[in-house]
């Protein structure tokens, strides 16, 4: 029986080859019509933003959800137009399976149970966006992999920024090098968590502000160094509340060095509220303040251009009409599970560095 919401709650590279799509569905997923998704969990995150983003999105539509609230299902239902019966628990995959108007799932549960729901929705016979951090270790992360090509089905990870014009003109910088290699980067990313929340829970959440705010900074400064980091040697920071931060970490810092001889310097905490990355090469920055990473307003420049205006738009309604899009056309996307899992072996990496107070080789095979 897979976890329920109940229960928990109370590198940039190519495809793999060989995402065959069943016969069924290839014809359906190449024509053009919008592809059917079920949003598996219903907190903030999927109401308070890929729910109005659906309602936007022209390649992917909102059919179904998984849920352990029935309520919260049933409004959804009323606000995208499916039908109720289109509402399930988190033990009817099977059902899931039988409905073949859901083309994705979006796994949008907390970490410690993606890759159960993961592993169910492709046993489903569905194609998968999962949120990141994609799972609480890289061995789940390659369990996850696995079950996607042995399904022949697509895995995706909830990257929006990768679709975000703000961190593509990052990436652009990296790869053509416009202003030469970034080879000194700083990044920061956190906020002030002062109540009890999942999000503190190691089983549920993997780690503490690392695994939620540190991850963005992690594949901001892979954006900028166009590579994988080498190394991480990092050091957990003192406690300001150590009874509320039990099992996981308040803040820390690490450093990132890259092959290149880059250095990437990184701090993440739930003791402050920063979030920023600055990246430096001979001829020129990029630069970005509060706010770098969330949803909307960035606040981002560059030595050339300023600060750069990309006009009003949702993260989530490009991510999502991106992935669904190369789903039905076989085509690539840079948000894949062997991205998710690369975060994952440096998030270890950063852990067992602290463990052992040594710096720490990544290695990613």
């Amino acid at each position: 029986m897979s976890p329920t919401r109940r229960s928990f709650l109370g590198t940039l590279g190519g495809l793999a080859a060989g995402y065959a799509l069943a016969p069924a569905l290839r014809a359906a997923e190449s024509s053009g019509k919008p592809l059917g998704l079920a949003l598996c969990g219903l907190g903030n995150y999927s109401n308070g933003e890929l729910s109005p983003a659906l309602l936007e999105t022209k390649n992917v539509k909102l059919v179904a959800v998984i849920t352990g609230t029935r309520e919260k299902g049933v409004k959804l239902a009323k606000l995208h137009g499916f039908d109720e019966a289109n509402i399930y628990s988190y033990e009817e995959w099977d059902k899931v399976a039988a409905n073949k108007a859901i083309d994705i799932v979006y796994v949008v549960t907390p970490p410690g149970v993606h890759r159960q729901n993961v592993i169910d929705a492709f046993g489903a016979g569905k194609h998968v966006i999962c949120e990141k951090p994609m799972a609480i270790s890289a061995a789940e992360c390659d369990t996850m992999i696995a079950a996607g090509k042995k399904a022949g089905k697509r895995l995706a990870i909830g990257y929006r920024l990768h679709f975000d014009p703000y961190h593509l003109e990052l990436i652009r910088l990296a790869k053509t090098q416009e202003f030469g290699p970034f080879m000194k980067i700083k990044s920061a990313n956190g906020y002030t968590l002062r109540r009890k929340s999942w999000r503190i829970e190691k089983k549920l959440a993997g780690g503490g502000a690392l695994t939620d705010m540190g991850i963005y900074s992690i594949q901001g400064v892979c954006m900028a160094a166009d590579a994988n980091p080498i190394s991480v040697t990092a050091k957990e920071l003192p406690k300001t509340q150590p009874e509320l931060f039990v099992e996981v970490e308040q803040a820390l810092e690490f450093r990132l060095e890259f092959a290149n001889g880059a250095v990437a310097d990184v701090w993440s905490g739930y003791d402050a509220n920063r979030a920023e990355i600055f990246a430096e090469a001979a001829k020129g920055w990029f630069k970005g303040e509060r706010p770098v990473f969330s949803y909307r307003n960035l606040n981002i420049s560059t030595s050339a251009k300023g600060k750069l205006d990309f006009g009003i738009f949702r993260q989530q309604q490009r991510h999502m009409d991106g992935v669904a899009q190369a789903f039905r056309n076989g085509t690539e996307v840079t948000c894949t599970g062997e991205v998710g899992r690369r975060d994952m072996v440096i998030i270890d990496g950063i852990y067992e560095s602290i463990k052992t107070g040594k710096k720490v080789e990544l290695k990613y095979s």
